[in-house]
């Protein structure tokens, strides 16, 4: 579990932590711990600068509120996949440089131009769309070229990528776009050894060696991710995108933990019981009855499922708090609720669930990467998943002026 850092404020500190009316569930956010983070990382990546990435609603912290603290700690770029969240920033009065990397056929690139968002291109056929929307919109697109180095997802791969160059000088000589930046993403940064690690970094210094050719002026060369920022420094050259480690989860929990790194987990997720009740030894709980009780023991419901991002892989596995305790799941998870087995300790309708996170009085619970680990899956997907069914509360000495 971690533990808060000693002088940061426990969420008990902040009125915005306890306004739970209306709320049987919900996700608190804190961004003191955001601005702490980015503050960290910024610290620790030397010369580059550092993106905050915030697609997927800032992984589920909420975007609005999290670029504004992560632009406070420090972060001079926002990362998004989609344009709808590029606009939202922009709508938000957000200023700060935006780019947006996963684009398709029919993307409106004329708005995120004339809106002044940079734009991944990956094919030269994304470069020729792009072009005829620069000359529409009547301004210069800022574009990164991205190379595929090994992934075989996004970018351009192979013989594509002397494609997209060709594509790309022939817009700006048309004075229709700037190349303004390079980058890939890594396969496996959170192996630092691993051979791939250097062959792609090799394959993407060949990259820019092709644009230093086609006679492009890059302002930023970037492929490290937050694991990649942290384990491989030469992968970090101008600019560093930081996801996972910005939330305070560690992107190698193999490797090091959050709070070795400095890193403080942002969110928590925490319910008010619902219903508890003592049964005896041998008593099945939930759909299936796949769990069965092996002594007499109190039962805690949770009003939180699958429906609020509660995964139903964590059956009979994920642990959760109650007032100082931890149980773990007793049967199924269900769409709305889920069943805790408590032993003996005294649980009451109405008392604090931690599934992950702090308590209102900040005693750490357990940690998104148990989850992830009781779900066979990875703590970005546990943070991500969380539903808009549960509510986003901000504490945190900045959380009023971050959240206007």
């Amino acid at each position: 579990m971690n533990v808060p850092a000693a002088d940061a404020p426990t969420p008990s500190d902040h009125p915005a932590w306890l306004a739970f009316e209306g709320a049987q569930a919900r996700v608190v956010v804190d961004l003191d711990a955001i601005v702490r983070n980015a503050t960290t990382l910024r610290a620790r990546v030397g010369d580059a600068q550092l993106m905050a990435v915030v697609k997927g609603d800032a992984y589920g912290h909420g975007l609005v509120p999290t670029a504004r603290a992560a632009l406070r700690g420090g972060a001079t770029w926002l990362g998004v996949a989609q344009l709808h969240e590029a606009t939202a920033l922009r709508d938000a009065g957000i200023d700060a440089r935006v780019l947006c990397w996963l684009l398709a056929p029919g993307s409106d690139f004329e708005t995120a131009i004339r809106r002044d968002i940079d734009l991944g291109v990956s094919s030269a056929a994304m470069m020729r769309d792009v072009a005829i929307a620069a000359e529409a919109a009547g301004r210069v697109a800022r574009v990164h070229l991205k190379v595929d180095t090994g992934m075989a997802r996004n970018g351009a791969y192979g013989d594509q990528w002397p494609e997209l160059v060709a594509a790309a000088r022939e817009a700006r000589e048309r004075g229709l776009v700037e190349v303004v930046g390079l980058f890939t993403h890594f396969v496996r940064s959170d192996e630092p050894r691993h051979p791939e690690v250097a062959a792609q970094i090799d394959r993407f210094r060949a990259a820019e060696k092709d644009c230093d050719d086609a006679g492009f002026h890059l302002e930023v060369r970037h492929m490290a991710n937050s694991a990649g920022a942290i384990f491989v420094p030469e992968s970090r050259f101008d600019l560093v995108r930081v996801g996972l480690a910005l939330y305070g989860l560690s992107p190698a929990p193999d490797l090091t933990a959050p709070q070795d790194l400095g890193l403080d987990p942002a969110m928590s997720v925490t319910a008010h019981v619902a219903v508890t009740k003592r049964v005896p030894a041998g008593q099945g709980v939930s759909y299936g009855h796949t769990y069965v009780t092996d002594a007499e023991t109190t039962l805690a419901d949770i009003p939180a499922g699958y429906a609020d991002g509660v995964p139903r892989h964590a059956s009979n596995k994920a642990p959760v708090m109650v007032n100082g305790t931890i149980g773990h799941i007793a049967g199924r998870v269900c769409m709305d609720q889920f069943v805790v087995d408590m032993g003996d300790a005294a649980v009451e309708p109405g008392d604090e669930a931690v599934l992950f996170g702090r308590a209102a009085d900040g005693t750490p619970g357990p940690t998104a990467q148990e989850w992830a680990d009781a779900a066979d899956t990875i703590s970005y997907e546990i943070v991500t998943r969380m539903s808009i069914r549960l509510p986003r509360i901000y504490c945190g000495d900045l959380s009023e002026e971050l959240t206007r």
